[in-house]
């Protein structure tokens, strides 16, 4: 045994100093839409001459069945001006024959080869309109306590349902990323909306290792196959920035997420009909009071050239939504938009600079009243995007409130499918949250230490919010008697035990270091509890678990989610919901 340890130690050792495999993109085991354009690249790590690299797409010529030559780039440099090595760069090609392409590259010493599979599509969509909505960072404990707090529970049972529970098709969804287990919105996102797996931070490419964050492999989002295969109207709608990385996703092709003022340009360039959300600030241009943008590009105008009716409060958009524009974008923030606790309730956060915002529910039902009247359907997506916004800094009675919120406007795409049943309904997260509901807590419990006043297992009984008006949200979140609820990951900060009444929780604060600390604001809080964080110090907030979403969805095409998949197989029954593909098959 020893001498098998010993074997395998050395193995490793001598596998950390060998020479690195070239990389091919789109990556092994890559799906690929038949027709849809992608960009081919290969990087090598050493300088050849273009004469002795040699690459095969099933023991052919690739330009034989790529139908093109690569540009071969001798000397590929990096953000220093180092020589990385050398490259092969071919931008838009497609396949159109469905079936499994091995890509093998030889230039020297180095050697790799890769399998595409490339697929088609039924010849006749099952659908005419996609409703895909996406809680981001919506996990199961976010699902449940939604649904004890909108609906309550007694015996044992809930007392009602949410509009997602009875969805009647499930998978559970792999939400890793091309360079690691753990992920964030970007590449989950884009999984979702190009069929191809990415890198964190990465919308609708590979991610290169070149310094530009725009000039990566791009691969074909689904507004843009789309447009380029059918006439049907594309909807964004989003409680974040517009140009956050989920609404983004949609449209976009970048390394960097960041790239704000950019991916403006992106959603500009395809025109999807319906945009809705916050992020006004990279719309406007330089010297506008709220822009963030660097340049004088006034995508406000260039909208409304284009034919867009402009709204920017709820009132606007009400108004917009009775016109015959088809066209409508609307931006009620310049940033994310506030949360529906902080809007509708509290009057905190940000209400008071933007005090006529429209929630999910309005911008949902406005995107669905303007997509339908195109008569060859639609692809509309919805975001709730501060579920995970709010569960980052472990804010839990925000974050399940946007849940509740999300979750009615998953009622407002049931009922428009009731009415048209040609409609696949998809309902998912993009990432979980290390986030759970472990039972109750009773400020009714005798003593001071709020830990003490958690409930588990039969302690815990039941909570006591109340619905007196039956709008689905509890009349009070503070409640004698609330849901107690956790995060498996957090920085250091002070546990209060108490919903955060006066703002969204910031847990942790930046030192002189660099470090974040707990944030001694909450000290003083009766009851308050350091916890001493199991993040690296670097951390300010909770991050995203690794765990597996679950996906639900309703309709035709839906019968396709089942068991384990990954976020780019959703893609492929997407794209079977609307044929995408049957040209080329």
């Amino acid at each position: 045994m020893r001498a098998l340890f010993l074997s395998l130690a050395a193995t490793t050792i001598l596998a950390g100093i060998a020479q690195a495999e070239p990389a091919i993109m789109p990556l092994d085991r890559a799906t690929i839409l038949a027709g849809s354009p992608f960009d081919f690249k290969i990087e090598l790590d050493q300088v050849h001459a273009a004469a002795d690299v040699a690459v095969t797409v099933n023991g052919q010529p690739y330009a034989t069945v790529f139908g093109k030559p690569a540009e071969f780039v001798a000397e590929e440099k990096g953000k220093d001006g180092k020589v990385l090595g050398s490259a092969l760069i071919a931008r838009g090609l497609s396949i159109a024959k469905p079936g499994d392409y091995t890509v093998a590259v030889t230039a020297g010493t180095e050697t790799k080869s890769v399998t595409w599979t490339v697929y088609g599509t039924p010849a006749v969509p099952t659908a005419k309109n996609v409703i895909f909505l996406l809680g981001d960072g919506l996990s199961v404990a976010h699902r449940t306590a939604a649904r004890i707090m909108s609906k309550g529970m007694h015996d044992g049972k809930a007392d009602g349902r949410l509009a997602m529970d009875d969805l009647d098709h499930m998978a559970f969804i792999g939400t890793s990323s091309t360079h690691s287990i753990a992920t964030d919105s970007a590449n989950t996102m884009s999984a979702y909306m190009t069929g191809h797996k990415s890198r964190v931070n990465a919308l609708g490419v590979y991610a290169d290792r070149t310094p530009s964050s725009l000039d990566d492999p791009k691969v074909e989002t689904i507004a843009e196959a789309l447009r380029r295969t059918t006439k049907k109207s594309v909807g964004i709608v989003s409680t974040a920035e517009i140009e956050d990385a989920t609404p983004a996703a949609v449209v976009s092709h970048t390394r960097k997420r960041a790239d704000k003022a950019e991916i403006v340009g992106m959603i500009y360039d395809v025109k999807p009909e319906v945009v809705l959300g916050g992020g006004s600030a990279y719309f406007l241009k330089s010297g506008i009071p709220g822009s963030k943008r660097k340049d004088d590009k006034d995508y406000i105008s260039l909208f409304r050239d284009a034919g867009y009716t402009v709204a920017t409060t709820a009132t606007e958009l009400k108004a917009a939504d009775g016109s015959n524009s088809g066209k409508i974008l609307g931006l009620f923030h310049t940033g994310n938009m506030d949360t529906k606790l902080d809007r509708s309730f509290l009057k905190t956060g940000t209400v008071d600079k933007f005090p006529d915002q429209p929630g999910l529910v309005d911008m949902t039902q406005t995107a669905l009243d303007q997509l339908s009247k195109n008569p060859d359907g639609f692809f509309l997506m919805v975001e709730g995007a501060s579920i995970d916004k709010m569960s980052h800094p472990m804010d839990w009675d925000r974050a399940v409130i946007e849940t509740i919120e999300f979750d009615q406007a998953v009622g407002v795409a049931k009922e428009f499918a009731r009415t048209h049943p040609d409609t696949l309904i998809v309902v998912a997260g993009d990432h979980t949250h290390g986030v759970s509901l472990i039972g109750t807590i009773d400020d009714d419990k005798p003593g001071t230490e709020m830990r003490d006043k958690v409930g588990v297992y039969d302690d815990a009984g039941y909570p006591n919010y109340t619905d007196a008006d039956h709008d689905g949200y509890p009349d009070k979140i503070d409640v004698s008697r609330r849901l107690a609820i956790f995060s498996s990951n957090f920085p250091d900060y002070y546990e209060t035990f108490r919903p955060k009444m006066d703002g969204p929780f910031e847990p942790a604060v930046k030192t002189e270091t660099g470090d974040y600390v707990a944030n001694e604001a909450y000290k003083d809080v009766p009851g308050a509890v350091l916890r001493v964080g199991n993040l690296p110090k670097s951390a300010d907030t909770a991050v995203h678990a690794v765990d597996d979403v679950v996906l639900q969805a309703t309709g035709p095409g839906s019968d396709e989610f089942k068991g384990y998949m990954e976020q780019s197989d959703v893609y492929r029954v997407l794209a079977d919901a609307f044929a995408l593909g049957a040209a080329q098959k």
